[in-house]
């Protein structure tokens, strides 16, 4: 598979099937994130990856109730880190950006295994730190809800959230993100 192809297959699935976590995968995702650019390669990402009943079960029960079909994930990667650890140029903070390059590299190579890498937004922060021992002063940007690819979409889903199972949402067209040499 090709990288446009990894792009185009990548998608927010939210009906999911186990899959085993292993520990190579994740010292290579990792590595692959590391890899990511970062302002005077600061490399602000952090992740800590759960996997394994009791430490999902503590993790799931941070999640808003419209997230509860990410409760059949096998895996949830945190992405945190905080300001300090990147550049701040002109008040500029480059740390959101930089560990969203290194976050989209864990994402594709998760969709190049055949995998679903799903960020969430809907958690609650502070009980997540606290689930994580992630400190106060960072911030966790996302949660990746991790697992294979459920064909047969489940009772968890709503009629919405199924219909986009099928149907890849609609993304803009090149003239509302994009202009050439001026706005």
């Amino acid at each position: 598979m090709n990288f446009y192809e990894i792009v185009n297959k990548r998608r927010a699935y939210r009906s999911l099937l186990p899959f085993e976590v292993k520990e190579e995968m994740i010292k290579e995702l990792v590595e692959l994130a590391s890899l990511a650019p970062s302002c005077f390669n600061k490399q602000p990402w952090r992740f800590v990856f759960v996997y394994g009943k009791e430490n999902l079960e503590k993790i799931f029960s941070t999640l808003s109730e419209a997230n509860a079909w990410a409760k059949k994930a096998s895996m949830v990667i945190a992405v945190f880190s905080k300001p300090d650890l990147d550049c701040i140029v002109k008040g500029r903070e480059y740390y959101l950006f930089d560990t969203g390059m290194a976050t989209a590299n864990i994402i594709l190579r998760l969709t190049e295994m055949g995998l679903v890498a799903h960020p969430i937004a809907g958690f609650n922060e502070e009980e997540a730190k606290n689930v994580l021992n992630i400190p106060q002063e960072y911030r966790i940007i996302t949660l990746i809800i991790v697992g294979r690819h459920n064909e047969n979409y489940t009772e968890v889903l709503s009629e919405k959230d199924a219909n986009s199972e099928k149907n890849r949402p609609p993304r803009k067209n090149f003239n509302e993100i994009a202009f050439l040499n001026t706005l």
